[in-house]
């Protein structure tokens, strides 16, 4: 599915992170190989979709650095941000779009190789369940299968690192399910996955670490 995934390490060093003057983390440090996932813990407000967002390179953090394949985000920028892909708390859908549009549309502006044709779109939307809807305006559409249009991006990106904020939000029992089996076929394939959630997810044999946020003093 991937390159090979010699050295594909994503690796957080001594990380703190400050917002005013509450530390979010401070000494923070762990690694994620291929097939391995970290899942981000606290309450709300704790932090976790500010420590996503220095993890993906959209934030700084105060002090200590995030490597990627042993390299610091600060020097390897676009070439890491071509092997992720983030979903955050918005879905990011145009509502006066529907879902094939909305994924036509994503790949296009993506350029993404070998993705965005009409077999792959079609296949994404079944595998999704959204092969009812899939041209109907998003705006007419339940926020569950809103959510699901944008867990379809991940899969047409076909990108190493996943980066998902709050991923659960609006998905029913079998929303749930759809993103456990694509978790772990994302880890199958060598993938790595940073969420959070506040349900622990069952991801088989996959190992999946913890960090916990708000414990900071």
């Amino acid at each position: 599915m991937y390159e090979p995934a010699t050295s594909q390490t994503l690796s957080v060093h001594n990380l703190a992170i400050w917002r005013g003057e509450r530390c979010l983390c401070r000494g923070l440090s762990f690694q994620l190989s291929a097939g391995e996932a970290l899942q981000v813990q606290g309450q709300n407000g704790a932090g976790k979709t500010t420590l996503i967002r220095v993890l993906t390179g959209l934030g700084r953090a105060d002090e200590g650095e995030v490597r990627w394949r042993g390299e610091s985000l600060r020097r390897t920028g676009a070439e890491y941000r071509a092997c992720l892909a983030y979903l955050g708390h918005s879905n990011g859908v145009k509502l006066g779009l529907s879902p094939r549009e909305n994924l036509a549309a994503f790949c296009a502006l993506l350029a993404l190789p070998d993705s965005g044709g009409v077999d792959d779109v079609k296949g994404v939307l079944e595998r999704v369940g959204l092969s009812a809807q899939a041209d109907l305006p998003c705006g007419m559409l339940s926020m569950g299968q809103r959510r699901r249009t944008a867990l379809a991006r991940l899969l047409l990106a076909r990108a190493r690192l996943w980066f998902l904020d709050e991923p659960l939000a609006s998905l029913d029992v079998s929303g749930v399910a759809l993103l456990t089996e694509m978790l772990k076929a994302h880890l199958a394939g060598g993938g790595i996955a940073v969420f959070a959630t506040h349900q622990l997810l069952d991801l088989g044999p996959f190992p999946v670490k913890a960090v916990a946020l708000g414990l900071a003093a």
